[in-house]
């Protein structure tokens, strides 16, 4: 067993009943010093990134290097979005319900921090950033395990957060990143039962798949995002068209760029080629990756692209590749995606209120859209601040998992003497 990693859970757990007893100023304090110290890190993070970048060139596709890749604009945004968290209300103490009983006991349901919480995740630093200030905030010590693609640049945003905490005379222990990058590591976290109280696997399928199960502690589902797009027969088609362009190459590395686009037949003829003359044709005219369409049968007849094969309706690309089928129905749209789905986000493209109201009733997933891209599933856009990952299970948390979702609850009971007859 790696002591190394054990050790720092246990530093974890010993740290948690220190960050749980900080008032919601100390913890704001420390907030924004980690915030400060992060910006003036900038060259020395930007300098280790650099160096994983150059690492995993030829490795990784030139999407997943955009991933991973910082730059100064992108540390600015890491900070800032530690500093929205300030403003945010603290979850850790809020008493939700007060009930009292007839013989004067007065019971208060109480949030109150899960402990420890840990996150196994991939190439993405701006997440070491995120997890940290958002585990801190609600009143949780955390256990960082990144990805091997990205540890020198997580080693730097840790150490610069750690010396912010260490200046307000917080234990450092708060903010544990894991050196060992082998599965070992990975095993003993999800093997730390008493120490760990929360698991939070953040990256690919295989990675959610391995973590949930296998792990001993509790854990939350996160991230695979196989995101739909359906343009409904009365969509505004232009509007249609900016949706899925926005939705699909915005960014599409992450989890709620879309997948896959159900198109309604009654305007697939008008629709598609007025999208593949701006997913392929524009952005090869404007030097940009074009996007590469997999189109079902009908859609084939209509405009050109390869066929869709067995699993592209079930491939999460994180690419600038795009699956088509056209569908009968609203009624076909929401059967699809509840086959095909990872339960992440979905959007309807309609004018019509009957159809909206059925797709966001009847899809089953953590986000469900209306006229709206499927890229505003982030903690940020949803007014969170920054995010832990977005949950597509049903219990406990779902969707964007911001402050609130990285505490629980107990019943604080008063009164003055009641004994029980």
């Amino acid at each position: 067993m790696d002591t190394t990693t054990l050790d720092l859970c246990k530093a974890a757990k010993a740290a948690s009943t220190q960050i749980a007893a900080l008032t919601t100023d100390e913890k704001n304090k420390a907030l924004d010093a980690m915030a400060s110290y992060l910006l003036d890190a900038t060259d020395t993070i930007l300098k280790a990134n650099a160096e994983d970048v150059e690492a995993a060139r030829g490795k990784i596709t030139d999407v997943m290097i955009d991933r991973l890749s910082l730059s100064e604009a992108r540390i600015e945004g890491m900070a800032d979005g530690i500093r929205q968290l300030i403003d945010l209300p603290d979850p850790a103490g809020k008493v939700e319900r007060t009930i009292v009983r007839p013989n004067g006991i007065k019971i208060q349901k109480t949030r109150t921090p899960l402990g420890v919480v840990a996150i196994i995740y991939e190439s993405r630093p701006n997440v070491t950033s995120d997890a940290a200030s958002l585990a801190f905030k609600s009143g949780n010590a955390c256990v960082l395990r990144g990805g091997k693609e990205s540890y020198r640049t997580s080693r730097a945003v840790v150490d610069a957060l750690q010396a912010a905490l260490k200046s307000c005379g917080i234990t450092e222990d708060a903010v544990n990143l894991v050196s060992d990058l082998t599965h070992d590591s990975a095993d003993v976290i999800m093997q730390a039962v008493g120490y760990v109280d929360l698991l939070i696997p953040r990256g690919g399928a295989g990675l959610i798949r391995h973590v949930t199960a296998n792990a001993k502690v509790p854990c939350i589902q996160t991230g695979s995002g196989i995101c739909h797009v359906y343009v409904d027969e009365s969509a505004d088609l232009d509007k249609a068209v900016n949706i899925v362009n926005n939705a699909k190459t915005q960014r599409p590395s992450v989890c709620n760029a879309e997948e896959v686009l159900l198109v309604h037949k009654d305007v697939a003829e008008k629709f598609l080629p007025m999208l593949k003359k701006v997913l392929v044709d524009g952005r090869k005219a404007a030097g940009e990756t074009p996007v590469e369409l997999r189109l079902c049968p009908r859609a084939a007849k209509i405009i050109d692209g390869k066929p869709a094969g067995p699993d592209d309706f079930d491939t999460e690309y994180n690419d600038y590749i795009l699956s088509i089928k056209i569908v009968d129905s609203v009624d076909e749209a929401i059967e699809h995606i509840g086959l095909h789905s990872t339960h992440h986000s979905e959007a309807i493209v309609t004018e019509t209120e009957e159809n909206a109201k059925k797709f966001t009733t009847l899809v089953d997933s953590a986000a469900v859209y209306v006229n709206v891209s499927t890229r505003f599933t982030d903690g940020g856009e949803f007014g969170l601040g920054c995010e832990m990952g977005i949950s597509t299970q049903k219990l406990h948390a779902r969707g964007p998992m911001g402050l609130e979702e990285l505490t629980t609850y107990k019943y604080v009971i008063l009164g003055d003497g009641q004994i029980r007859n």
